[in-house]
C-alpha cells in the first residue's frame, strides 16, 4: 500500500523506529547498518531496499512513494500498517520485521557509507584511551563523581557512541548542553541520570519530563515553570539550581541566590537534586579569580546549613580546568569535558592527570600532480612555487570543519613525514605541497593525531593555534558528514 502524496501525518502519534542508526536504537526496534565497525554487527544495509511505501508527515510530496531511500543517511521511522518492504532478487528480507507504512524523518547523522564503503576522510576514535582518560580522572577525583559531558556531539567524538561507552565504565552522570542532545540519549536507551546543563523555554519542560532528563533552573521564575508543568504531569522533576559566581551567562547572581533557594523548598513536584556553578577562568595559570569564584559558591552553600536542612545531594563546580589545579572544588561530583577527550584545556593548566588524545582525523590522497613553476594553486592564486614540484590533492576541506583560516598554515603527515598545506583550503579539497618526495593514490593523511608507524603527530593545540582559535573549537567543528569509527587498540 503506498500512501498518496498528499497525505499528511502526525508523527506523534506513531511507533518509533530507527533506520540506518550505525550505533543502536531503543530496545523496541530493529536496527540496519551500514557501518561495518560499529559495536553491534551489521544486518543490512538500506541501499538494497527498493521499495518502500513512504508519506511525508509535513506534507511534502517529495518524500511520498519513494523508490529507494537515500544511501547511508540516518531517519526516524513511523509505523502505521501495511509496509511493504523488499529486497532486490528474490528473497524477502523483511518478512516479519516491519508490518505498517513508514513515515520518514532525517536525523543529523553522518553519511557513513555508500555501498558499504567508508568514505575515505574519516575520523577514528579509540575508546581504550577513552577509558584509561576516564579511569585517570576519577582516580583523581574520587570520593567525588565524575560527569562525563557528552556536548555538541561528545566534542566531535561521537554523542550516543560516547555515552554508551561512559555509561559501561560506570561514569554517574551524564552532562548535555541541549534539550535535543538529552532526548537523543534517551531514544538511543541511555537510562543513566542525564543533566541539560543549558537554558531552557517554558515550552520545552515537558519534553524534559517526559523524558526523565534533570533540568538547569537558573532563576525562581524557571522553577516554578518547572514546578507547575510537573504538578501537571503527576510527576517530580529533578532539578540543579544555577548560581551565578562570576560567569554572567545564566543563573541567579550568588548575591541574591537565597530567594531562589527558598523558592525551592516550596516546590511541591520538584527535587531539588543538586546544585552548581562555573568556572570562567579555572584553566588560567592565575587562579585568583576562580577562588573568588569558589568563595561566593561556598557562602551560597552555607544556606543549608544556617537553616539546619538538608542540601542538594551533587555539589558540582569543576571542570577540567578545576579538576587538574583546583581539588577543593571538586565538591560531591566533577564535570569532565575536554579532558575527558585527551586535551588540556589550556598551555597555562599543570598537566596533574595524564591523558591522550582518542581521535585521530585521517584522510587519503586522491590525485597526484607536477605543478609547473609560477602556477598558482586553488582559489585565489595565493600561493605558487617558484621551481617544479610535486601536489597531491586530499578529499577533506572546510565543508568538514578543516578551517579555511588554516590556508598556507597548516600541515598535515604523509608517510611518516609533514607537509605544508598549500593554497586556499576549498570547501572539500585541499592541495598539499610533498616537493620532490614520494606519495601515491590511497596513501594514509594525517589530518589530527598521531601516525602510527613513525610516531610524527598534529596534536589539537598546533591546529587550534594554525587557525587562531582554541583545542574546543577544533575538536567541536568537525563536521557531522565525516565518518566516526570506533576500536579498541587491544
Amino acid at each position: 500500500m503506498t500512501l498518496p502524496a498528499s497525505s499528511v501525518l502526525q508523527p506523534e502519534s506513531f511507533t518509533r523506529l530507527i533506520l540506518a542508526c550505525p550505533f543502536g536504537a531503543p530496545k523496541s526496534s530493529r536496527m540496519f547498518c551500514a557501518f561495518q565497525k560499529a559495536p553491534v554487527r551489521p544486518v543490512l544495509l538500506p541501499e538494497r531496499f527498493t521499495r518502500l511505501c513512504l508519506a511525508c508527515p509535513f506534507g511534502d510530496p517529495c518524500w511520498a512513494a519513494k523508490d529507494s531511500l537515500p544511501n547511508g543517511r540516518s531517519y526516524l521511522l513511523y509505523r502505521l500498517l501495511n509496509l511493504s518492504l523488499h529486497s532486490k532478487g528474490s528473497q524477502d528480507i523483511t518478512q516479519d520485521v516491519f508490518k505498517g507504512t513508514i513515515v520518514l524523518m532525517q536525523i543529523y547523522q553522518p553519511t557513513i557509507s555508500a555501498n558499504g564503503v567508508i568514505r575515505p576522510t574519516n575520523i577514528e576514535i579509540n575508546l581504550d584511551r577513552l577509558s584509561e582518560n576516564y579511569y585517570a580522572i576519577a582516580r583523581t577525583v574520587a570520593p567525588a563523581g565524575v560527569m562525563v559531558i557528552l556536548k555538541a556531539n561528545a566534542y566531535g567524538h561521537g554523542l550516543v557512541p560516547v555515552a554508551r561507552h561512559m555509561v559501561s565504565l560506570g561514569a554517574a552522570y551524564l552532562g548535555v548542553a541541549y534539550l535535543e542532545e538529552g532526548i537523543m540519549l534517551r531514544e538511543a536507551g541511555i537510562e543513566a541520570p542525564i543533566l541539560v546543563l543549558g537554558g531552557i523555554i517554558g515550552n520545552q519542560v515537558p519534553l524534559f519530563l517526559q523524558h526523565n532528563l534533570a533540568l538547569t533552573a537558573s532563576s525562581i521564575e524557571k522553577l516554578q515553570q518547572i514546578n507547575r508543568n510537573a504538578q501537571q504531569m503527576g510527576v517530580m522533576a529533578k532539578v540543579h539550581l544555577k548560581i551565578d559566581t562570576g560567569m554572567e551567562r545564566i543563573g541567579v547572581h550568588y548575591y541574591s541566590a537565597a530567594t531562589l533557594l527558598e523558592a525551592a523548598l516550596d516546590c511541591s513536584h520538584t527535587e531539588v537534586e543538586g546544585i552548581f556553578s562555573h568556572f570562567a577562568n579555572a584553566d588560567s595559570a592565575d587562579l585568583r579569580s576562580a577562588r573568588t569564584q569558589l568563595a561566593r559558591f561556598n557562602e551560597v552553600l552555607s544556606f543549608y546549613e544556617q537553616r539546619r536542612i538538608l542540601r542538594p545531594t551533587i555539589r558540582h563546580m569543576a571542570n577540567s580546568g578545576a579538576i587538574l589545579q583546583l581539588p577543593e572544588s571538586h565538591f560531591d561530583m566533577v564535570r569532565a569535558g575536554i579532558l575527558l577527550y585527551g586535551v588540556y584545556p589550556s598551555a597555562e593548566v599543570p598537566h596533574s592527570i595524564i591523558v591522550r588524545p582518542a581521535l585521530t582525523w585521517k584522510s587519503r590522497v586522491v590525485y597526484f600532480k607536477v605543478v609547473l613553476p609560477d602556477h598558482p594553486v586553488s582559489y585565489g592564486s595565493t600561493w605558487q612555487s617558484d621551481e617544479m614540484t610535486r601536489v597531491v590533492t586530499i578529499p577533506v576541506g572546510y565543508g568538514d570543519g578543516y578551517f579555511r583560516r588554516m590556508s598556507d598554515n597548516a600541515e598535515v603527515i604523509i608517510r611518516g613525514k609533514r607537509y605544508p598545506v598549500v593554497g586556499r583550503i576549498c570547501m572539500d579539497q585541499l592541495m598539499v605541497n610533498i616537493g620532490w618526495e614520494s606519495a601515491y593514490n590511497n596513501d594514509e593523511v594525517i589530518l589530527l593525531g598521531e601516525d602510527g608507524k613513525s610516531g610524527v603527530s598534529i596534536t589539537c593545540e598546533e591546529m587550534a593555534e594554525w587557525a587562531g582559535t582554541i583545542p574546543y573549537e577544533v575538536l567541536t567543528n568537525i563536521n557531522t558528514r565525516v565518518p566516526r569509527l570506533y576500536y579498541v587498540s587491544s
